[in-house]
């Protein structure tokens, strides 16, 4: 379910009224973070980026999967067998995912962390998986048997070999944290982008609100349109660059947890809102249920809106957004 980075931050670095943009790439989350501060000197900026990349480690030290010491290891090494305790911030992010899963019907699913990767995107699968595979792929897969109990702060997975992942709502959910920690610093504009999971406040040193670039999933080197954005979040799930084809249909990278099966029909999907968690959340899970239930979804949240793709190149909008104005002609 992980998204490719589709988003192009366009910016100029004039510096007015005492105002400065800095701006550092880093790997954290095991993927790139770009942060850029505004701020009225070098070293305040410097400093403020330093601030958000020490944040952005410490929530990967509490959800990630991949490091054993994790609050988020600790719950799937003891799947099957124990509910663990975890700090309130933790079982509050995983309660909105199952909620957002409720939501969706399974089309998001954080216990797709424990789907088997039959599905290759390298080049080198030369056939489909088989039913019985791909079934069988997502047999640990479930988000009902994951048991929260609010009380004593624990969560629980029913079964071995289940785990649970934030590798589609982390990023997202750093990069909310992070805007409104530099907001309460007193830090008036800034970005910080996640791996595509992009946080806007403010606006750049000359006065002029962030322009954010989205690729055309056609012509991947050319922009499809340049939106502005002043205090907000938007996030890309595409999949232009890693899909199959058998027999003439187009298989995504994201996989349907649900079913095991990839998504069809979309190429990229950009959820504007001011939560790049929950853009995450949406754009993921709009990949896999499609178009029309995509579109139906959206509904679902008046503060957010998309922009979809569909495969064969036709642009469709949620009713509260207008791309025309903004598309590059």
């Amino acid at each position: 379910m992980k998204k490719l980075l589709l988003l192009t931050l366009l910016f100029c670095c004039t510096e007015i009224n005492a105002q400065v943009l800095r701006t550092r790439a880093v790997t954290l989350m095991g993927s790139r973070f770009d942060i850029t501060i505004v701020a009225k000197d070098s070293a305040t900026a410097e400093a403020n980026i330093d601030t958000v990349i020490k944040e952005v480690t410490r929530i990967e030290n509490l959800i990630s999967d991949w490091r054993p010491y994790t609050q988020i290891s600790q719950v799937n090494q003891n799947a099957g067998i124990k509910p663990i305790k975890v700090d309130k911030e933790v079982f509050e992010l995983t309660e909105r995912a199952i909620k957002l899963s409720i939501i969706t019907n399974g089309a998001f699913d954080i216990s797709f962390a424990a789907m088997d990767r039959i599905w290759k995107f390298d080049g080198s699968m030369k056939k489909m998986p088989t039913p019985a595979a791909i079934k069988k792929s997502v047999e640990k897969v479930g988000f009902k048997n994951i048991i929260l109990d609010k009380k004593n702060s624990t969560i629980f997975l029913r079964l071995k070999g289940m785990k649970i992942g934030f590798g589609a709502l982390g990023e997202g959910y750093a990069a909310d944290k992070c805007r409104k920690m530099m907001m309460a610093r007193g830090i008036e504009a800034g970005i910080v982008n996640g791996s595509g999971d992009m946080n806007t406040w403010g606006k750049q040193p000359d006065g002029s609100p962030w322009n954010i670039g989205i690729t055309n999933p056609k012509r991947p080197e050319e922009l499809f349109a340049i939106v502005p954005l002043e205090h907000g979040a938007v996030v890309t799930s595409g999949s232009y660059e890693k899909f199959v084809m058998f027999n003439g249909k187009r298989y995504a990278h994201i996989i349907n947890p649900k079913t095991g099966y990839p998504a069809t029909g979309l190429s990229s999907v950009t959820i504007f809102g001011p939560s790049a968690e929950m853009a995450n959340g949406l754009s993921t899970s709009i990949m896999v249920v499609g178009k029309t239930a995509g579109l139906q979804l959206i509904k679902r949240y008046p503060k957010m809106s998309c922009i979809l793709v569909t495969d064969n190149g036709n642009y469709f909008c949620s009713p509260n957004f207008s791309i025309d104005k903004y598309l590059v002609k």
